[in-house]
């Protein structure tokens, strides 16, 4: 099965891998914080979005301008998970290992805007 472009890029899977710890902190957060659950899940979410459409840009500008977007939903996720742990809603631990995969994948869009 032939691979999209987006599909062979080491920063579109760890960003999945992301969105799925954040879509199961989403489901753990208490009821009354749907609004904290939405900006992570949209956050998250456009973070492997804007990878995967950046990917199927044809020049380096444009590509560049959707791999920014990915990087500032991914730097806004990070700001997210330090709300969910000062909130008590993420244990220390689980914090510090998402904001390290956050970490990994800023790095990497970092050099991608470098064209």
């Amino acid at each position: 099965m032939a691979l999209l472009d987006h599909e062979n890029l080491d920063v579109y899977h760890c960003s999945i891998e992301f969105l799925t710890l954040a879509l199961r902190l989403g489901a753990r957060l208490p009821r009354g914080e749907r609004e904290l659950r939405d900006q992570l899940k949209r956050a998250a979410m456009s973070v492997p979005l804007n990878i995967a459409e950046g990917a199927g840009k044809p020049t380096t500008a444009d590509r560049v301008r959707f791999y920014a977007i990915a990087r500032g939903s991914a730097m806004e996720c990070g700001a997210l998970v330090d709300v969910c742990r000062v909130a008590g809603f993420l244990p220390p631990v689980d914090a510090e290992d998402a904001k390290l995969l956050l970490g990994r994948i800023v790095a990497m869009l970092t050099r991608m805007c470098r064209g």
